[in-house]
Parts: structure tokens; sequence; C-alpha cells
């Protein structure tokens, strides 16, 4: 990759500021045979839970107009078989791993975390917060900053690694939660996660993903995410990490000038599983063209004024 692209994120060396989404990439390992791991500035695995998991009945993926629906359920293998199994794998893929932790309870972010801070190979984590709280009668912890700082502050209490936390759009403001990860201990924030969405087939008059609804990405909400993407980047000092309909080298660009310091690649990866490395290849591109000689002198650029 062009020394251009070359960046950091929370003191970990990247080869270029393009990361893999987690959910899309499963764990690094599956995509070797199908990808140049290795230029992919870093994988964020599948959520791991505490225990295995099998996720919502099919079907899970509908593809939309602009985008893609899905409803996978965050089926995972569980921390235990990802640190037996996955891990000593995606050890040898040459770029950093970074787990993607979830639970349905404060408690479960902490004891996932806990049984990870041993394994080697994990560069940070990234906390996803859009689920429900069960011990809260079902709040999802991205929508209440007081949930989420608590399920934050019990992460740092036991995370000597840097810690994401990924946001959810499904909010009125996303600076208030920004904000409260922010104070809790969050190294850095990522968003957007997946819109909230509904597909109907009109035959049958029936959802056309299992579980009903689904959570919507791919182009479609590009340009929702990337408006939410600045207001936090305007609203916290930590880095941003920018995602949602990312496809192309100017997509990413743009999310860098809105004020994210890195980019993940989700829906696009599902079409081909190269795209981490292209876009990061169409973004340097980008960079030769305007005379850029450095990825960051992007960052947070956007200009308003008339």
């Amino acid at each position: 990759m062009s020394p251009r692209l070359a960046t950091t994120l929370l003191g970990i060396p990247l080869r270029t500021p393009i990361l893999a989404a987690s959910g899309t990439y499963a764990y690094g390992v599956e995509l070797r045979d199908v990808a140049e791991v290795s230029e992919v500035g870093a994988i964020i695995t599948k959520g791991l839970s505490k225990n295995p998991m099998d996720g919502n009945a099919a079907p899970r993926l509908f593809e939309t107009e602009a985008g893609m629906m899905n409803s996978i359920g965050l089926q995972n293998v569980g921390v235990k078989a990802f640190i037996s199994h996955k891990l000593p794998g995606a050890r040898t893929l040459g770029t950093p791993i970074i787990a993607n932790v979830f639970g349905y309870a404060v408690e479960d972010y902490a004891e996932v975390i806990l049984a990870l801070e041993d394994a080697e190979g994990i560069a940070a984590y990234e906390l996803n917060v859009s689920c429900p709280n069960t011990a809260h009668g079902g709040m999802f912890f991205s929508n209440d900053p007081l949930l989420l700082a608590e399920v934050v502050g019990a992460a740092r209490k036991v995370a000597k690694r840097p810690l994401i936390v990924k946001l959810s759009p499904n909010l009125a403001r996303i600076e208030l939660v920004a904000q409260a990860a922010a104070d809790a201990g969050a190294d850095a924030i990522s968003l957007v996660n997946t819109f909230v969405a509904l597909a109907i087939d009109p035959r049958t008059r029936k959802p056309r993903l299992g579980n009903g609804f689904g959570g919507l990405s791919g182009p479609a909400i590009k340009p929702i995410a990337l408006r939410l993407v600045y207001e936090a980047a305007k609203a916290v000092k930590i880095p941003v990490i920018g995602l949602g309909g990312i496809a192309t080298g100017e997509d990413a660009a743009e999310f860098l000038i809105a004020g994210a310091t890195a980019v993940e690649v989700g829906t696009a990866s599902f079409w081909d599983p190269q795209s981490p490395v292209r876009i990061a290849r169409e973004l340097d591109a980008f960079l030769a063209k305007e005379k850029i000689a450095r990825v960051q002198d992007l960052i947070g650029t956007v200009d308003f004024s008339k």
C-alpha cells in the first residue's frame, strides 16, 4: 500500500484507514483465500458473546434498492471458541484484529473482555451497544446515555486495550450518546450501526426477513451516516471511526473530511470481499489526483462557508 495511506488509530499502526466492519468479514481467517487480508487496515471480528449463539430464523438477508437489510441475530461461536479456534489463525493474517464485543447485561460485556484480556493478537475492543439490556426491561444501551455510560464504564474497568464504542443511529441526538461514551472512558467511537427497517412481500403480506425487522445498511444510508459522523466528531475530542454505505474511495474521503479518523467497510464486502482493499487503493488514487501528501490531511476539513 502507498505510504500516503499509512496512519495510526489509538496507537495502532495501520497500513490504511480502511477497516473491515464487524459482522461483514467473519473472523478474518475465512476470507484469506478470496481477499488480500494483510492489506486491510484492520479486521473487526463478528460480535463475540459470552456463549455461542445461533442467530435468527432465515431468511436473514434481503437486498434493497440501494443496500441491504440483515437480521443475522449476532450469530457467533462464543468468546471461548474464538480464542481457541479462530484467533490463532487471525494472528497470522498480518493485520490488526479488533474484537467486537456485545451482551445483554452490563456484566456480559465485562466477562467477554476479561476472557479476551489474556489472549494474544488483539489490538483493541469495539463494543456493540445496539443491544437490549434485559436487566432494564429491554431498553437499548445505545439509546440511553446513562445505560451507555454504565456499560462503557464497566468495560473500561477491565479492559487494558483501547476501547471503541460503536453507536447506533436509531436515536434523536447522536451528540448526547457520543459524549456519554467519551466521558465514561471510551478511547474512540464508531458510527453508524444499521438503521432499524422493515421490508414486506406484497404478495404474501409477510416480512421479507424471518425475524420481521432488520438492519438497513449500504449506499442508501450514507448521507445520513455522514451527517451523524460530522455531528459526533464535533461533539467529542476522541477519534471517530465512520461507517455507513462506503463503497468507493471517494466515499471514504467524504467521511474523513467530515471528521472521521478511519472508516469501516461493511455491506460492500458481501458483494466483494476485496472491497476494503479496493477502496483503499481508490482513496490513494484520489489523494494523488488531489495532490494530498497524507491521508491525515483530509480529516475534519469540511468547509461550510459560502
